[in-house]
């Protein structure tokens, strides 16, 4: 079976599924311009095999689609921007690039 990434608003959390289980979650908080990382748990027995690292770069993706940007108060999600340099550009704490073409 293949894993899901879904952003479910009513409990303002990214979860991560395997048919109908759930194997984690992103908890975040929304605002007009961004997307506030609070936490990242992913369930025993799916811990170790990647989960959590699907999890974030899916919701990271969504953050990019809507146009804004995250915030990564969540450790895991901190670690995990700065594993991954292509998201950077996301990153509420750094500033956006002034270079024009």
């Amino acid at each position: 079976m293949t894993t899901e990434v879904l952003r479910n608003d009513a409990e303002s959390r990214y979860e991560i599924r395997e048919g109908e289980t759930l194997l984690g979650f992103a908890a975040y908080q929304s605002t007009p311009e961004l997307v506030v990382f609070t936490h990242t748990e992913v369930f025993p027995g799916s811990e170790g095999k990647g989960v959590g690292g699907v999890l974030v770069r899916a919701a990271l993706d969504d953050v990019r689609a809507q146009e804004l940007r995250a915030l990564p108060v969540c450790p895991f999600v901190q670690a995990y921007l700065q594993r991954h340099p292509e998201y950077a550009d996301l990153d509420y704490r750094a500033p956006r690039s002034t270079a024009t073409d």
